[in-house]
């Protein structure tokens, strides 16, 4: 192939050379606040009490983290973490007896997604507020954060995609020197005209949906797109190789099938938005 044709992608995961503050990181942290900035504009349009927007970022923040990272451990890596228990929850290695800061790289959008419906079930039980409507408000902004997380995998050359000939490719250096898919451009522009979506149907018409609609379009997008995506990606972990779908499209699944019934199903019980 003539890798004139391609584009050569050498991203330096590190902000600063040589220390370990990486654009993931701080783009997987953005996200989270450039999020939580709209949540509060909503919070103030819907005349939601102040301290319930506060109790609400810190319950999604934490389950954002936790369930991201123990998804990644116990989904793609539960050999290895399960005999290394303190590296589920540190963003640090012992791996052959030395101590090295790593940061949270090894995170699963499954478990953070799990990790943020658990942490508003918690939120609703504690200051009584609708449950799914809390999740409609989310799920206004959850394609954003993902958008900002696949920029993230970007440029850290991982996540990569398939081999391709098309003039798009890119040529993750870092990796090897195959021209392959832009797997992460590919969900990040997914996932950020799922946001615009999103915020129209909310700003336009919320009169008219109900309650839970916004929730349930959100998981068919996100996870359908996930599945399929996953056809031009790379395996992540060598147990895959065996497996006609991967993990990632196995745990796309009950989330597909959950929005779904929020769409079709429940609005049959359901209140205006």
């Amino acid at each position: 192939m003539n890798t004139r044709l391609f584009i050569e992608w050498n991203a330096d995961p590190a902000i600063i050379k040589g220390t370990s503050l990486g654009y993931y990181n701080l783009l997987f942290v953005g996200g989270i606040f450039l999020c939580a900035y709209i949540i509060k504009k909503i919070f103030n349009k819907e005349n939601i009490p102040e301290s319930n927007y506060y109790t609400l970022f810190w319950y999604c923040f934490w389950g954002i983290i936790i369930g991201a990272r123990l998804g990644h451990c116990l989904f793609y890596e539960p050999e290895y973490y399960l005999h290394h228990p303190l590296e589920m929850v540190l963003p640090v290695s012992f791996e052959g007896g030395k101590f090295a800061f790593t940061g949270y790289r090894g995170l699963a959008s499954h478990g953070g997604t799990i990790g943020l419906i658990i942490a508003l079930l918690l939120f609703s039980g504690k200051t009584k507020m609708n449950l799914i409507k809390t999740l409609d408000y989310i799920a206004i902004v959850a394609p954003l954060g993902a958008c900002f997380i696949r920029i993230g995998n970007l440029m850290n050359s991982e996540i990569i995609g398939k081999a391709t000939d098309v003039p798009w490719a890119f040529i993750f250096t870092r990796v090897d020197f195959v021209p392959r898919h832009p797997a992460q451009l590919y969900e990040a522009v997914a996932y950020l005209c799922f946001f615009f979506l999103m915020l129209y149907l909310y700003k336009k018409r919320r009169e008219t949906l109900k309650t839970g609609f916004l929730f349930g379009l959100v998981l068919t997008l996100i996870f359908s797109f996930r599945f399929f995506i996953e056809f031009f990606k790379e395996r992540q972990v060598d147990f895959e190789d065996n497996m006609f779908f991967d993990m990632g499209q196995l745990l796309s699944i009950p989330f597909i099938l959950v929005g779904l019934y929020f769409i079709f199903m429940y609005r049959r019980i359901a209140k205006p938005l």
